[in-house]
């Protein structure tokens, strides 16, 4: 019995022994994978951060300024279509600008929109850096969906990214109104801002930066683009100068109408208040058949709409993309009958401004 009892107390001793080591192997084990794990994660991050990217891909959106209502205040930018740019950071500090489209724009810095962002970008950096800048040009100049946002936008946004994002997205719509200056003559951000923050945006004030982003309900939007051109610096020029007391008190409760609709996701509220007082009565001479579009467009379902921007397109927005289909039709039906190129398209509201890819991605 004795001699039985010494070996259950071995037995039992080695068991126990058995498991402590295994469990102190096993706790070493995962130290040491720990361990590796860290060594090898902070060299990769130490070397990614050596790495030097002096050339990407950039998709500027086209957008909607004013949404009817809310003149130089109010934007959003759109799922597409997007101009396209490829940006090289050069060790000279310049801005050369290479047009890949047929457009004829200026390719003098100062009298280009991607020049002027870009120089008042570089007169806010002290080293020797200067940007290349190739754009293909997909929104048309003068089309009304912010053409020169896009260009302005698109190229300080790549900039930035180029310098390690060194500027606030504050400070970038400062740059890109420089550029906006030089299409309309004027420094406007309800274009600007929509492209660089992405969704709906409220420019409360310019003097000084105030840019708030405001929440919606999905929403479609319908365009119809008659192809004409409207500057943006004429269809500026012929509003007027003052206006009465009713049509601001009329203008000030449609705005905040519509901001607090898209903020509740209130539709009807929204439809009710895309009505401008202001501007759409005086710019909506330049586009053909507005009235009867925008008339069209209601009966088919659309929530309301109006002039995108300055002009000449015009935009709707609806509840889902059954209802953006029948306006488009009905926009189509319309436009059939007189004798003008135009096309339509179905896009929605993007939650993403400017978007940046690496050459090799």
């Amino acid at each position: 019995m004795r001699k039985q009892y010494i070996f259950v107390i071995k037995e039992s001793f080695f068991i126990k022994a058995k498991i402590y080591f295994s469990h102190l192997f096993f706790s070493s084990f995962l130290l040491l994978w720990t361990l590796f794990n860290e060594i090898t994660n902070f060299n990769f991050r130490f070397f990614m951060s050596k790495v030097s990217i002096n050339e990407i891909n950039v998709l500027a959106p086209a957008s909607v300024a004013n949404i009817v209502c809310g003149f130089d205040i109010l934007g959003f930018a759109l799922n597409g279509p997007h101009d396209k740019m490829l940006i090289r950071k050069t060790s000279q500090k310049e801005v050369i600008i290479i047009n890949k489209d047929n457009y004829n724009l200026p390719t003098d810095p100062p009298k280009n929109v991607i020049g002027g962002a870009l120089l008042a970008l570089l007169d806010k950096v002290n080293e020797d850096i200067g940007f290349i800048v190739e754009s293909t040009k997909i929104i048309k100049p003068g089309s009304g969906i912010g053409s020169s946002a896009a260009s302005a936008a698109g190229a300080v946004v790549g900039a930035n990214y180029l310098l390690g994002n060194r500027f606030s997205n504050e400070e970038l719509v400062h740059f890109a109104m420089c550029g906006e200056e030089i299409a309309s003559g004027s420094k406007h951000a309800d274009n600007i801002a929509p492209c660089i923050y992405g969704g709906i945006t409220l420019v409360r004030s310019i003097a000084p930066l105030d840019i708030i982003s405001i929440s919606a309900p999905e929403l479609f939007v319908t365009i119809l683009h008659p192809l004409i051109e409207v500057k943006t610096s004429d269809s500026r020029g012929i509003l007027k100068t003052q206006i009465s007391l009713k049509d601001a008190v009329t203008q000030w409760g449609n705005i905040a109408g519509l901001v607090a609709g898209f903020m509740k996701n209130d539709y009807e509220l929204i439809g009710r208040s895309l009505i401008d007082v202001v501007a759409e009565p005086i710019r909506s001479i330049l586009i053909p058949c507005f009235d009867e579009i925008k008339n069209k467009s209601l009966l088919a379902g659309a929530l309301g709409g109006g002039i995108s921007g300055s002009g000449p397109s015009v935009f709707m927005l609806s509840k889902n993309e059954a209802t953006a289909k029948a306006v488009e039709l009905a926009m189509i039906k319309v436009y059939k009958n007189i004798d003008l190129n135009f096309h339509t398209y179905i896009t929605k509201i993007s939650s993403q401004g400017v978007k940046i890819q690496l050459e090799n991605s």
